[in-house]
Order: C-alpha cells, then sequence, then structure tokens
C-alpha cells in the first residue's frame, strides 16, 4: 500500500459526523447493510417552485430517507443536506420526512414497534416556498407527536447550520434531542434577530455570543437536551442507541412547560442578555 493511500485512509478515519453528507450519516448510525433508503435521487424527486425562482433544484430535494435497523430494531430515520439551501425544508422535502414518520405510525399500528431518527440540519422553512413549507413542517410535528407515543423520536443536531426556525419547534417535540459542541439550537436564527432588532441586540459575527447562548454545551447545561457528545460517529451512535433503549419517557418535555415559562416570565428583557445570565435564569429552581 502507497503512503498517498496510508494518508487517505487516515483522513477518512478522521472525519467526524459534521463532515458526513445526509446520506452518510443515517448509514453511519445504522446497523451495518441495514439501511434502504426511500425515495432515492434515482427517483428525481425534485421541489416544483425552485426552478421558477432560477435555482437549480436537488434530485433529493436536500432531504435522505430511509428504513434500517438500530441494534435489530426497526427505525426510519431521516436527514436534511446542511449544504442545500442551507438546510431549508420545502414542499417535496418536508413531505418525505412526514411521510417516512407515518410510515413508523402505521407500522406500530399494526404492532411493530419502529423508532424514529431525525437529523436536523436546517435554518427551517424555505423562504422560496414559504407557506408549502410550514405546512409541511406542521404535518412533521403532527407524525412526531403521534409516533412518540409508541416508540422514541429521536433528534441529532450537529453542525454547522444548527437547528432553527418551525424544524427548532420540531426537534422539542421529539422524545430526545442530541447535540454536539458545534451544534446550535434556537428558534430564530442570529442574522435573523440581528436583522429585526439590531445589532446591539444581537450580533450575528459574535460567534462566541452566539454559541455561548444556542451552542450545544449552553443547551445541554439548561435541560434543553438531554444528551450533550463530541463530534465522533461512534459516540453519536451510542448516544442514539441509549435513547433508543430508554423508551418512551414518562413525561415529554413539550408536556412540561410550567416550570420553564415561569423562569423565562422573571427574566428582565431591558438588560443585554448574555450565557451567563441565560444559564442561570433557565436553571434557578430546577431540579436535577
Amino acid at each position: 500500500m502507497t503512503e498517498l493511500t496510508n494518508t487517505a485512509l487516515n483522513r477518512t478515519e478522521q472525519l467526524g459526523f459534521i463532515d458526513l453528507s445526509a446520506r452518510k450519516r443515517i448509514e453511519s448510525l445504522l446497523d451495518s447493510g441495514s439501511m434502504r433508503e426511500l425515495l432515492t435521487p434515482f427517483d428525481r424527486l425534485t421541489s416544483p417552485w425552485l426552478e421558477k425562482q432560477g435555482i437549480v433544484p436537488q434530485f433529493d430535494d436536500g432531504v435522505v430517507i430511509a428504513r434500517g435497523k438500530l441494534d435489530d430494531k426497526p427505525v426510519v430515520a431521516a436527514a436534511i443536506e446542511g449544504g442545500f439551501q442551507g438546510g431549508s425544508l420545502g414542499e417535496v422535502g418536508g413531505a418525505k420526512i412526514a411521510g417516512i414518520l407515518e410510515l413508523a405510525i402505521e407500522e406500530n399500528r399494526k404492532g411493530n414497534p419502529t423508532a424514529a431518527v431525525l437529523m436536523l440540519e436546517t435554518g427551517g422553512v424555505r423562504l422560496q416556498e414559504a407557506n408549502l413549507g410550514l405546512a409541511a413542517i406542521a404535518e412533521i410535528q403532527s407524525a412526531i407527536v403521534e409516533l412518540r407515543q409508541y416508540q422514541p423520536v429521536i433528534a441529532v443536531v450537529t453542525g454547522p447550520v444548527g437547528c432553527f426556525g418551525g424544524m427548532s419547534i420540531t426537534a422539542g417535540l421529539c422524545s430526545y434531542l442530541i447535540i454536539t459542541r458545534e451544534g446550535r439550537l434556537g428558534l430564530n436564527g442570529p442574522q435573523v434577530i440581528e436583522q429585526e432588532a439590531g445589532v446591539e441586540e444581537y450580533d450575528s459575527r459574535d460567534r462566541g455570543l452566539i454559541w455561548g447562548l444556542t451552542g450545544g454545551i449552553q443547551r445541554f447545561a439548561t435541560g434543553l437536551v438531554d444528551a450533550f457528545v463530541d463530534d465522533d460517529v461512534s459516540a453519536l451512535a451510542t448516544s442514539v442507541r441509549d435513547c433508543l433503549a430508554a423508551g418512551v419517557p414518562t413525561l415529554h418535555r413539550s408536556d412540561d412547560i410550567a416550570s420553564p415559562l415561569k423562569r423565562l416570565q422573571q427574566f428582565d428583557t431591558r438588560e443585554q442578555i448574555d450565557a451567563q445570565r441565560a444559564r442561570f435564569t433557565l436553571t434557578q429552581g430546577k431540579t436535577a
């Protein structure tokens, strides 16, 4: 084996989960050889709206869906390609995710326990498809709420796009949330907040501020996610399997809103937020 080949192999072994495409992310988490992709690029299922606006579409519309197994248990999986239109969701991509979740619901109704894993690398609704994207996200959320009664719905947020907009609400509905240091989770993205409230309120170029408020460490410390892991394929796979083994939570995060709401109502919005104050506000009075 040549030195060049050895170097290439070492570089491949060092790739983290973030470096993988949406398709490879699913493949890396599922049991070896169990992945069966549905509606592949060969089906040429593209958005009918992008070309009309001068945007080159993608044959999978930036969303990969598949069936497979985790620890020999049936699961469905979906991953959003953050490199295509910022991971934004439109009519087709959203319908694919909703469809795979509805497939899992039907399997559970038939007595075949089937969980779901969602890899969310998305800025939310695709602006070019507006209401169609919103409708698709609503269908995804409805499917999650039904499916999570049967089996866990596990969301993974890694980076570099993060998870924002309507899809951050979607993430909050999942049974379990896993995040990395590079991952971010928030309702509105930094540039949107800066545009609407001004740079004095939120400087989208201040990476320390942004990750300090919405990054993986902060979200885990404040209890908004369930697991914090390194950007490592093996670590993520182990965390997903642990969530699957934990089963359906006794109480879903989205059903436990009274305590977080009370803490938020005590926050003084007249003062500039920072990571330390945000963490204190979201954790005060919280039991371990």
